[in-house]
């Protein structure tokens, strides 16, 4: 299990056309991010805009994954989160799991629960779930950080939860977790400027939102910070550097999909509350981009 999420995951998009799903180009993206090397898709979390889709929406876009991907890498589902732990537990227990290999979910929203709470919320998600558990820990959108003794105390009270997706953007709470973390359990990147800084002190690669874009590229340096080649690693990290700050400027994953209509992969529609990135902001987005250089092999 360690291996089959040791690497590059892609949070992917989820592509509209006038208001709807464009599924043609969901497909598209998703044979374009396989062939450019992640190891492993998630399926509707913060970037595949799950928020803002309907509950048939999100059960369309995961069955058409699943289906389009033709086992070619495992799809992880990032559909199971709520604020509300009964409701959760419920959704599981109801849902038929065939071609998905794990779930990844953040913690309660809003409420800001304590540490106790956020523990017995997971574990009531471990009673249930028929497949592994990566913990998603994004105080930026939850307004409630998960504690590193709390990731610690329920990787090591179930083998259930196999990592968790560290985006607090705090390398000390990450290097804590390293640090303690029981055998398999994995460490995974969920800041895409910090993953290889991560990875230098034991973390098993990222999931990402640039990779959407740049498949190859974060994927090769993921892979060659894997195998100890650092001066290559660097190299491709230093290549996207400095288009990481254009894709938050508008916030996730508005500025990914300008990027992407960028590139001529899909259209930078997202849904209302959010807006299509700016002009001035898309231009500088472009210019950016411009610089990434175009190497003949990437690893």
């Amino acid at each position: 299990m360690k291996q089959q999420f040791r690497g590059t995951g892609v949070a992917l998009v989820t592509p509209f056309r006038n208001k709807a799903v464009d599924f043609d180009t969901l497909a598209q993206i998703i044979d374009f991010v396989i062939e450019g090397g992640v190891d492993y898709i998630v399926s509707l979390g913060t970037t595949g805009e799950a928020i803002t889709l309907s509950t048939e929406e999100c059960l369309e876009v995961l069955r058409f994954t699943i289906k389009h991907s033709q086992k070619r890498v495992p799809i992880v589902a990032g559909y199971f989160g709520s604020n509300y732990t009964e409701r959760l537990v419920s959704k599981i227990s109801t849902y038929d799991f065939e071609g998905i290999s794990a779930i990844m979910s953040s913690s309660p929203a809003y409420s800001k629960p304590t540490q106790e709470g956020i523990y017995r919320h997971y574990m009531a998600m471990e009673a249930v779930s028929p497949v592994p558990i990566i913990i998603y820990n994004v105080p930026g959108r939850t307004s409630s950080k998960i504690s590193a003794d709390t990731i610690l105390r329920l990787a090591h009270s179930s083998k259930k939860f196999i990592g968790v997706k560290e985006a607090s953007g705090d390398v000390e709470h990450a290097m804590k977790i390293l640090k303690d973390r029981p055998e398999n359990f994995l460490v995974i990147s969920g800041d895409d400027p910090l993953t290889l800084p991560l990875m230098s002190v034991g973390a098993d690669g990222a999931i990402s939102v640039i990779a959407n874009a740049y498949p190859q590229e974060f994927s090769g340096m993921i892979r060659a910070g894997l195998e100890g080649d650092w001066g290559t690693a660097r190299q491709l990290n230093f290549d996207l550097l400095d288009v990481h700050p254009w894709l938050y400027i508008e916030g996730n994953p508005v500025g990914i999909k300008a990027a992407m209509e960028i590139k001529n992969l899909c259209s930078r529609e997202v849904r209302i509350p959010l807006v299509p990135l700016s002009e001035d902001n898309y231009a500088s987005l472009k210019a950016e981009m411009a610089k990434v250089p175009s190497r003949a092999t990437v690893v």
